[in-house]
């Protein structure tokens, strides 16, 4: 039995020691030079100030955001929350329940569209733009181009979604350009699966909406014509989550299909697979080998999609699901981007840990979102039953790739930090988005109202309380409350919203101006629980430093208790920073109100702290 775990524990480390060089070797992060902050918006319910929220409201009745909204002073005041890019998400024509016939558009089936609004992840036409969204949905296109426009004079860049993963049910590609087909345009349907279908088929069945569960009816069960219980499509095509049934079960991506990539029903794939060290390979290494090679019809409709909207001045494009798109794809089109914008900010959605390294380094992925690792382990401290231990753990976990995970609390998919189900208070979250924020090299997301305590408390229709409803008309309250009626000057807000949007504004210019939070990171915190008296896991310590700036930074996760402790600064951080014994002044960097001093000692750090309730002190040597 000895031998036998004396050999596991050889083999385990022997893998470990393995992965670890491989990790070494792939390709070095570009690091830039200051933070990225990106403030994701919901595009159509930035701007509206219709307070009625109805649930199942029309568009008349609950009111709608547009472009126009985004106003010269609404930018200014985004950028002045220190936010560096916006992520416009809504923005692609996408299947909705309302008559824009007039202008030569065709109408949505409600069956097969999620709340009024619908979701903006069945994408109807992607050379197009949603006209809810427009003034004159004639010239739709254009007030987008105004508000790219825009959005650059202020300061920013601006990123828009791309789903490539799936369509909307009724795919309709009006306006695409000349020469360009639509999606399943030149499909063989009487075959179940060929490499150059875009889509897949179930040849001889139709089409069934699904039974609908738990009281729910298409428009609330509103009495429609257009709602009658049956969507044409022959043959069946295969639902966007991969469903494989003519009739989809209502938990599945009933309103869209799925996209073909040259993967066979049976997991084989009709393309060239990557060498391994093409994980170590640039992006031009990747358009190259993808020159000589055959390329299904759903790839280049993908690619000649983001590089149309380049075109148009995107600067950068988050993908919904990447993960359940092959990272050969992602390797083509990502490389066909970086060629026609080296700049372009690429963001994918990928849950799974196991495949963060592939959609990185084989996928060419600047960022890809940090929920299963990181938000979840603040989530779970901030609702008071996780401890800071973890996230030290998590960090040494990503060590590799921490550049490459977006850091963030909030986003359309995730429960709103205020709502009962949640936190119940947007305070409990503040240590834990100084530390998201201060962690490490990554990029911070912060979601639109978070910054003001929006609680999502709204029975939209389709979307329900704890989210604020991407399906639905819907008014956002505490946002309309800085909106003030599209003054964008907070004039509505109440004294506590007012400060947690301060907070939120001094943290973020903090991270975009701080060399430090670019350079490196050493966590202290297991040394203070073993030798600070006091010290517990609802405390966190970390420093971050660059040449030019040392910075400490200490959170207080508790929300009625209050610690005073000899914060200690091990001997390796002290020769690190090449510091003599003697005594260091550190500014607090918040709110710039508290001066401490640290003793150095024998070569060690020692720093008197008072953290009150919910407090976080970034602290910086001068």
């Amino acid at each position: 039995m000895k031998r036998k775990y004396l050999f596991s524990t050889l083999l385990a480390l022997g893998i470990l020691m393995a992965c670890q060089t491989e990790k070494k070797t792939m390709e070095a992060p570009k690091i830039a030079k200051r933070k990225i902050v990106i403030y994701q918006v919901f595009t159509r319910l930035f701007g509206n100030t219709d307070t009625l929220n109805k649930p199942w409201g029309t568009l008349e009745e609950n009111g709608v955001g547009k472009f126009a909204d985004f106003t010269e002073k609404a930018l200014s005041e985004i950028k002045d929350l220190g936010v560096t890019h916006i992520w416009y998400t809504g923005v692609p024509h996408h299947a909705l329940v309302n008559d824009y016939t007039d202008y030569g558009i065709s109408n949505d089936d409600p069956d097969v569209v999620k709340g009024r609004a619908g979701s903006p992840y069945a994408v109807k036409d992607y050379y197009n733009v949603n006209p809810d969204l427009a003034v004159n949905p004639i010239n739709r296109l254009e007030e987008f181009k105004a508000l790219v426009e825009r959005t650059h004079a202020a300061g920013l860049k601006l990123m828009i979604d791309i789903v490539p993963n799936h369509v909307a049910r009724n795919y309709e590609g009006q306006t695409n350009p000349e020469g360009v087909s639509d999606f399943g345009e030149q499909d063989d349907t009487s075959l179940a699966y060929h490499v150059n279908n875009n889509f897949y088929y179930l040849p001889g069945e139709a089409f069934k909406v699904p039974n609908w569960e738990n009281g729910y009816l298409p428009l609330g069960g509103e009495k429609s014509n257009s709602s009658d219980g049956a969507f044409e499509e022959v043959p069946a095509k295969w639902t966007g989550n991969g469903s494989r049934l003519a009739q989809p079960n209502f938990n599945d991506w009933y309103e869209t299909v799925k996209i073909n990539y040259g993967v066979r029903p049976n997991g084989e794939l009709d393309f060239a697979v990557l060498p391994e060290d093409y994980a170590k390979k640039d992006h031009a290494a990747h358009l190259a080998f993808w020159q000589d090679k055959k390329i299904p019809d759903s790839w280049n409709k993908f690619k000649d999609i983001t590089l149309y909207w380049l075109d148009i001045g995107v600067d950068g494009f988050r993908f919904d699901m990447a993960e359940m798109v092959p990272v050969e794809f992602w390797s083509y089109m990502n490389s066909s981007i970086k060629a026609k914008n080296p700049d372009a900010v690429l963001l994918a959605e990928v849950y799974n840990p196991d495949l963060y390294r592939a959609y990185i380094h084989k996928g060419k992925m600047d960022y890809l979102y940090d929920k299963v690792e990181l938000y979840d382990s603040l989530k779970h401290i901030i609702k008071g039953y996780g401890w800071t231990d973890h996230i030290p753990v998590v960090q040494k976990r990503m060590e590799d790739i921490e550049h490459h995970m977006l850091h963030f609390l909030e986003n359309h998919d995730e429960q709103r930090i205020a709502s009962p189900e949640f936190a119940g208070n947007a305070e409990l979250a503040k240590p834990a988005m100084v530390v998201s924020a201060t962690l490490s090299t990554s990029p911070t997301m912060i979601y639109f109202g978070q910054e003001v305590g929006e609680p999502g408390a709204e029975d939209a229709g389709f979307g329900k309380p704890s989210r604020t409803s991407i399906f639905d008309y819907i008014g956002v309250p505490h946002h309309q409350r800085w909106v003030n009626n599209k003054q964008f000057d907070g004039g509505q807000l109440s004294d506590e919203e007012k400060q947690l949007r301060d907070f939120y504004q001094r943290l973020l210019n903090f991270t975009i101006s701080s060399e430090a939070l670019m350079g490196a990171y050493e966590e202290i915190h297991f040394y203070n629980k073993e030798y600070t008296s006091g010290y517990d896991y609802r405390i966190l310590s970390y420093v971050r430093w660059s040449p030019s700036e040392k910075v400490l930074v200490v959170s207080n996760f508790e929300d009625n208790k209050s610690y005073e402790l000899d914060l200690k600064i091990p001997e390796s951080i002290i020769q690190k920073w090449s510091l003599e014994d003697g005594t260091y002044d550190f500014e607090e960097m918040l709110y710039q109100e508290l001066h401490l001093n640290m003793i150095v000692e024998g070569g060690k750090g020692n720093v008197a702290v008072k953290l009150n309730p919910l407090e976080s002190l970034i602290l910086k040597l001068k």
